[in-house]
């Protein structure tokens, strides 16, 4: 209950400065625009570059995939030959 009655206290008290001190109120508010702009933007600008950054690193990280899945390919087909070579002196045998 006191805080519903300072709640209400403060937002009647808060309506009342904001209309004895309406020009002050909206110089502030002129200042703190631009303020808030630049913070924002350079916020903005910083988290664009972060995730640029992470599209290179997954680039290059699918280039170096692709070349693990050479060397996969190509280990795949001397297993195969070795396979064959083995069938091949267990027949002579």
């Amino acid at each position: 209950m006191k805080t519903l009655i300072g709640g209400a206290v403060a937002a009647v008290l808060g309506l009342i400065g904001l209309s004895v001190w309406f020009g002050e109120f909206l110089q502030l508010l002129a200042g703190a625009i631009p303020v808030m702009l630049l913070l924002g933007g350079g916020l903005a600008l910083y988290l664009g570059f972060d995730e640029l950054k992470d599209t290179w690193k997954k680039d290059d990280n699918t280039a170096d995939d692709g070349a693990a899945d050479d060397d996969a390919e190509k280990y795949k087909q001397e297993i195969d030959e070795l396979k064959k070579e083995i069938e091949t002196l267990k027949t002579e045998k």
